[in-house]
């Protein structure tokens, strides 16, 4: 017997739109500019001109923050970096759609959005330092350590989203993750557990069009990876994930959405990794420098500063200072890395048990007596 719709939904508005929702075109002229989007019978509306200058401001330094850390894992001084260069309008966005009590979950590729969300940018480094396997206070940030396995921290994700519903919050989860992930059977079991609780959730899919290096044709036919939530039940929507105000206006009416009860969301932003996949990789090896070339011309820092400056809402002066604020983040994080961190061996049994166990008991011990021999 096929399974009834459910009554109290249309399943029209499951659907993602046809044509990714993008307030810029791809050279930032304000004509584009307008007050509202309305797609699929849903309307996104813009963000206010100080919510764009915030967006701005963030991106310039999440931007610069992004390549000195390139800088120090070529120096040596973080074993691995997976660039954001090219995402900056994705992952601001995430941050600044969410309030302070909601929860980021991201992933190893996500540092641009920690720093946007006010971690630390040494903590947010840990990670990629190897110092430890999160740098930063998950519950004071309200952001869960950034997750390296593809798409495992969805299912957290929905399960806090859930938790937190039940304590009655109103806090909405955010999960950020990649096009590769969106493969794996986590992201699925994922999905399909928040359209069945109705979890306050947004999934995040940052399509950048290459898992490492797997193009998206060979992961995917759907036409769009938006429509994957259509199967659970989920509401879906894609969007330019270069345009930072079209990102903003989705993530702020999703998460506002999934706020007040309307359930998850998942939304696929269509951007490019013009970087490396991280910096041990060489992508000229399996994507055409004309394709990257094409993609420059989309820059979303670039975009969203030509259209500002259209408006009349930024000028010189203004790009001056957000550079000169930038380099000054940079130059911090530079001072503080250049030192070796100063390491405790015997830290390697914190954190294994919240009890630990007379095995790891006897073992700290014997460590620390034969540190105590040298």
């Amino acid at each position: 017997m096929p399974m009834a719709v459910r009554e109290e939904e249309d399943p029209s508005v499951w659907l993602p739109s046809r044509l990714p929702v993008s307030f810029l075109p791809s050279n930032g002229n304000a004509g584009a500019f307008g007050t509202e989007q309305r797609s699929e019978g849903r309307t996104y509306r813009e963000p206010s001109s100080g919510s764009l200058l915030t967006a701005y401001r963030t991106m310039v330094l999440g931007r610069r923050f992004d390549e000195q850390a390139t800088a120090l894992a070529r120096q040596g001084r973080l074993a691995v970096h997976p660039s954001s260069l090219g995402q900056e309008a994705c992952q601001v966005g995430a941050a600044l759609a969410l309030r302070a009590t909601d929860w980021l979950f991201p992933t190893y590729r996500d540092c641009v959005a920690l720093v946007a969300r006010g971690i630390d940018p040494v903590e947010a480094l840990t990670l990629l330092r190897g110092d430890a396997h999160c740098g930063y206070d998950p519950v004071r940030h309200r952001t869960a350590p950034q997750c390296t396995p593809l798409a495992t921290h969805a299912a957290h994700a929905v399960g806090l989203a859930h938790a937190e519903r039940l304590k009655g919050t109103d806090t909405v989860a955010l999960a950020l993750v990649g096009d590769g992930a969106t493969s794996e059977g986590d992201f699925h079991e994922a999905v399909n557990l928040a359209g069945v609780l109705k979890a306050p959730v947004v999934f995040l899919v940052q399509n950048n069009r290459y898992a490492i290096s797997v193009p998206l044709s060979a992961q995917c036919a759907a036409p769009s990876l938006a429509y994957k939530g259509v199967g659970y039940g989920v509401r879906s929507e894609q969007v330019d994930g270069n345009d930072a105000a079209a990102v903003l206006a989705v993530l702020t009416t999703a998460v506002e959405d999934a706020r007040a009860g309307g359930g998850p969301w998942l939304v696929e932003a269509h951007t490019y990794r013009m970087a490396p996949h991280t910096s041990a990789d060489d992508p000229s090896r399996y994507r055409p420098a004309a394709e990257a070339e094409r993609w420059r011309g989309r820059d979303p820092v670039v975009r969203l500063e030509s259209a500002l400056r259209e408006r009349g809402l930024l000028t010189d002066q203004d790009v001056k200072d957000a550079a000169a604020e930038a380099e000054e983040y940079a130059a911090d994080v530079r001072e503080r890395l250049s030192g070796d961190p100063a390491a405790d061996p015997l830290s390697l049994f914190d954190h294994v048990f919240s009890t630990p166990t007379p095995q790891l008991t006897a073992q700290r011990a014997a460590l620390r007596a034969e540190l105590g021999e040298r």
